[in-house]
């Protein structure tokens, strides 16, 4: 059985997005995440402790080493203490050292496979969470985006939080910790001078590393842009792969995605000569560190101040802490980088959707399914309206044709019913209901679409075919199949209903594509139908087919169709003819005929016009 999608209910689970920033880092992202942790607080603690255990085991090792040289190397022992003290070692400090160095490494597991399924969860949450965010933008956003774009920096995104929570809080900060421990142990035991020189360098690295990292940041943002935008050249392309090939422009475009490359490879060189930069001087700051740590703690044991333990022990302090902290520099570079990548994943959360339900809107209430426009005007931008005062009433089981020349504003019309766009003017009801205060959930499950373009998923006809109601059986997709006049065409497929379609439908013909499209709105049921163009793609038979299954289901809903042939519409209940935005009639076939106006004319148009289809 599959998980089912995580369900974000409670306001804890739903921080608010990131607000917009110019900064050249946003550690703000950080508490963003920090609801994502709550659903697993027993496992952090836990966590926690092992982590804090690991660390005081890594700490003991250099002091136990250190006691361990002493005790060889005492002046006032004799042979036979001696001999003593080769039976002792072995039985107490060697085997503490070996045991210590074990549980080092077994805390550190087990620390890690406790906090991995709190990383793995928020990882699905966030992800849940954009890609549901994703699909309630409005049409207008999708239209401009850049899928290729998009999706890796929903990738980087989800993929930094992973990073992020992983070596932010199993990293950063038991080294932090280890760091304090180790300057308090020098001061104590062997000096404030060995404690300062540690604090200074530490200092030093940190200070270093910050400043350079932050200045590094500009070529990681370059380089996270060049990645996006090749990406989504590439995708764009291969979506396109045959008009590339209507064209012959492979050659163009493979220019193109080179010269994106370019742009990515100088980002990548620059992020690659200043990440060099930062490496030298690390290095650069921990050799002299060790080096003047060295030359202290032997000047002492030449004074006789310190042992040669001592010296053992220092020498392993300062290496437990510049082995981590030298990872950390890579860590906080790491990180800042997905801090980067997160907050770009997190700004798709701070775009608002134009289009947004109400605080009171409810569940449509459909009892007849009346449509009505009153006085709808539309603009996509200022000064070019697109729809002016638009006025009609399709009743309850009406057929209702909307004819005109390309441009005219028909397919806008329809957006406006499926709330894509609002008016800028006027309203439109179903039921006498302002679709403005209805969800728009509801108000889309009541309307079935049929539209000009079918794009379908790269999966079967019969998934395909059931996605216009996927909780429905086998029986009544295939009754849709049936009623769609797909059957035949299925029957001649060696994988019949299993046969992939290929990405966006790609190895159906468009007839083929739109029977499908038809099938799975007759299996979706909606008691409001629109037709966009549902045959313009269909030879004359299989049109006569789609129509009669048309006119049947016309029977019973409420039917709005977009039609180029006027000979499909002919026995339409009413016919609204379009012109540049407004209506400029109105009647049935017959009415609209004996005017010899607009209709007339586009009818006699047509009929000097041979089939397309012969």
């Amino acid at each position: 059985m599959t998980n089912s999608p995580p369900k974000i209910e409670s306001n804890a689970m739903r921080p608010q997005p990131i607000p917009e920033s110019n900064q050249v880092e946003n550690w703000r992202t950080l508490k963003y995440l920090l609801p994502y942790l709550s659903e697993f607080k027993g496992r952090i603690f836990l966590a926690f402790i092992f982590l804090i255990s690991a660390k005081l085991a890594s700490i003991a090792l250099p002091l136990i080493m250190g006691n361990i040289v002493d005790q060889m190397n005492a002046n006032d022992q004799t042979p036979d203490t001696i001999d003593r003290i080769w039976i002792f070692i072995p039985a107490t400090l060697v085997i503490l050292y070996g045991l210590l160095r074990l549980l080092n490494v077994l805390f550190g597991e087990i620390r890690d496979t406790l906090f991995g399924r709190v990383t793995e969860r928020a990882m699905r949450r966030v992800g849940y969470r954009v890609f549901k965010h994703l699909h309630k933008l409005d049409l207008d956003f999708h239209l401009n985006r850049k899928t290729g774009g998009l999706s890796r920096d929903i990738e980087r995104g989800v993929s930094g939080i992973s990073f992020l929570m992983r070596f932010m809080i199993f990293n950063i900060l038991p080294t932090l910790l280890e760091i304090m421990l180790v300057i308090w142990i020098f001061y104590s035991q062997f000096g404030a001078k060995f404690a300062l020189v540690t604090f200074a360098s530490i200092l030093a690295y940190i200070s270093f590393s910050v400043l350079v990292t932050n200045w590094r940041n500009r070529f990681l943002r370059a380089a996270n842009k060049a990645d996006s935008e090749s990406n989504s050249r590439a995708i764009d392309s291969l979506l396109n792969y045959e008009t590339v090939k209507y064209y012959t422009n492979e050659e163009f475009e493979a220019k193109r995605y080179d010269d994106d490359l370019a742009k990515w490879e100088r980002a990548r060189r620059q992020n690659r000569l200043s990440l060099f930069a930062l490496n030298s001087g690390q290095a650069f700051i921990i050799s002299a560190s060790m080096t003047v740590m060295m030359y202290l703690a032997a000047l002492d044991v030449k004074n006789e101040i310190l042992t040669a333990g001592n010296f053992v022990t220092i020498n392993g302090l300062m290496m437990g802490i510049f082995i981590p902290l030298n990872f950390l520099g890579f860590v906080y570079r790491e990180i800042k980088m997905s801090l980067i990548n997160i907050e770009d994943m997190f700004k798709l959360l701070n775009v608002t959707p134009k289009i947004a339900d109400s605080e009171t809107a409810e569940p449509m209430q459909l009892t007849n399914g009346n449509i009505r426009f009153e006085a709808v005007d539309f603009s996509y931008v200022e000064n070019r309206q697109i729809l002016k005062n638009i006025n009609f009433e399709v009743k309850s089981g009406e057929t209702i044709a909307l004819v005109g020349s390309s441009g005219s504003g028909k397919s806008t019309t329809i957006k406006m019913l499926f709330r894509f766009y609002d008016p800028s003017a006027g309203r439109i009801l179903i039921d006498g209901q302002d679709i403005k205060e209805v969800t728009q959930h509801s108000l889309r499950k009541v309307i079935g679409i049929v539209p000009q373009e079918t794009v379908l998923f790269n999966d079967t006809i019969f998934e395909n075919i059931r996605y216009g109601r996927p909780n429905a059986t086998q029986k009544e997709v295939l009754d849709a199949i049936k009623m769609a006049h797909l059957d035949d065409f299925i029957t001649q497929l060696p994988e019949g209903t299993k046969t992939i379609v290929g990405e966006r439908g790609l190895k159906l013909s468009g007839g083929e594509k739109q029977r499908v499209a038809i099938a799975r709105t007759i299996l979706k049921k909606p008691p409001i139908l629109v037709f966009d163009e549902a045959t313009s793609s269909l030879d004359s038979r299989s049109e006569k087919g789609i129509l009669t299954s048309i006119n049947e289901l016309s029977k019973t809903t409420t039917s709005l169709i977009i039609a180029h042939r006027l000979s499909t519409i002919v026995n339409a209940d009413k016919i609204i003819v379009f012109e540049k935005g407004a209506i400029v009639e109105q009647g049935n076939h017959a009415e609209l005929l004996r005017l010899k106006q607009h209709y007339f004319e586009l009818w006699q148009a047509q009929q000097k016009e041979p089939s397309v289809n012969e």
